[in-house]
Parts: C-alpha cells; sequence; structure tokens
C-alpha cells in the first residue's frame, strides 16, 4: 500500500473568487464541462450522504442526471436504502471529486422528489436492459445468491421482451436543492483553495440570496 506513504504536490494552479460566476450552479457546470473535456471517467459521479433512521451517515455512489436552477437530479429506487434514509430525513450531501483536476466540489442540501413527468422521461431515456433491472431488482434488500439474481433479470426480461417496460412506482428521481455549495482546489504544501457559498430556505422552501467566503484549509 505504497499510497499511504505518498506525498503529491497538487501544484500551483490557484481558485480566487473571481474566477468564480455568483451563481454556484452555473459555476459548477462550468467544472462539469472541464471534467468531461479531460476525459474524467464517469465525471458525473457523485457519493450521496445520507441520514438513516438510527442518525448514522450513510453513502453510496451515484450519477447526476441533471442540473438546473432546481437542484441536482438523480435517480433511484425508491425503497433502497437511500430512499428510505431521504424519506425520514431530506438533508443530503453529494462529494463530487475530479481528482486528476485537483479539484472537488461539496454540495449540501435537502432532497425533494422530481415529477413524474420527469422520471418517466428519464426511465423511458435509459437502455432496455436498464429498465428491466428496475423491475427485477429489490435494491438494497438481502437475496441468497447472485444466481437468485440474475434468475430474476432474465424472468423480468422475458416478461417485457416484446413490450415497453413501465416506470414502476417505486422508482423515480429527486433533485438535491442546494444550500452549500464548496468549490475546493488542490495547492502546493496542502495550502488549498477554498471558496464556499451559502444560501438559507425560507419557510416555504425557497431559496434565499447565496453568500461567499473563503474558507482555511
Amino acid at each position: 500500500m505504497d499510497s499511504l506513504n505518498r506525498h503529491e504536490d497538487y501544484g500551483t494552479e490557484a481558485l480566487h473568487e473571481t474566477h468564480l460566476l455568483a451563481d454556484p450552479v452555473e459555476q459548477f457546470k462550468i467544472w462539469l464541462r472541464e471534467a468531461e473535456a479531460e476525459n474524467i471517467f464517469e465525471p458525473n459521479a457523485f457519493v450521496l450522504g445520507t441520514i438513516t433512521d438510527q442518525n448514522t451517515p450513510s453513502s453510496r455512489t451515484v450519477l447526476l442526471k441533471g442540473v438546473d436552477e432546481h437542484g441536482f437530479h438523480f435517480f433511484t429506487n425508491f425503497g433502497s436504502r437511500k430512499g428510505a434514509a431521504i424519506a425520514g430525513n431530506p438533508a443530503v450531501s453529494a462529494v463530487f471529486g475530479w481528482y486528476p483536476m485537483y479539484r472537488q466540489v461539496l454540495i449540501e442540501g435537502v432532497a425533494r422528489s422530481v415529477p413524474s413527468q420527469d422520471a418517466d422521461e428519464y426511465f423511458h431515456s435509459r437502455p432496455h436492459e436498464s429498465q428491466v433491472a428496475a423491475w427485477s431488482s429489490h435494491q438494497s434488500q438481502p437475496i441468497e445468491s447472485r444466481d437468485a439474481l440474475d434468475a430474476q433479470f432474465h424472468a423480468a426480461l422475458a416478461k417485457f421482451k416484446a413490450n415497453e417496460v413501465p416506470r414502476p412506482d417505486y422508482w423515480g428521481g429527486y433533485r438535491i436543492v442546494p444550500t452549500r455549495i464548496e468549490f475546493w482546489k488542490g495547492r502546493s504544501n496542502r495550502m488549498h483553495d477554498r471558496i464556499a457559498f451559502t444560501r438559507s430556505l425560507d419557510e416555504h422552501g425557497a431559496p434565499n440570496s447565496w453568500t461567499i467566503e473563503r474558507l482555511q484549509p
């Protein structure tokens, strides 16, 4: 495990407040496009953090499937561990790590369900086999073997072989309405740049204006 003793130099490229747009969501889009241009593997992958009903943290990697003025969108099985956690506590976090670029974006916010129409549209844009998988896997539930899981998939594949696959009621999407977005840029000597945007939500759940501050590394 040589990596445990390795000390990388993250370079001298600076991140100044003047480098960032006033709207951090629009700035995120720029960084995402730049990560795509650098051929980062799955640049839309992020670690989603939730809080369980036992008040313990839980994390997993999911894929971002949309970002706009309303938030950051992803889709999943509502009966999954993350779905159950969000149902009990909608506070979530998201970490995007584009490490070859010495960049990271950390997001905190509230997860809200997307409209059914949006979920339908995305579900039917997926490959046929991925649509079938939504019917064949009881996500996060135990199963006796891989063979049993494969049998469930092939049974569902046969069922929908000649038919359009409807979106299951238990499958849909969330959008993370952000209240905090931090942009991190690695620098030499661990003197990294950290710039955070924060805002609150009013009593109706509508977001207030962003404020910006630099944080010590």
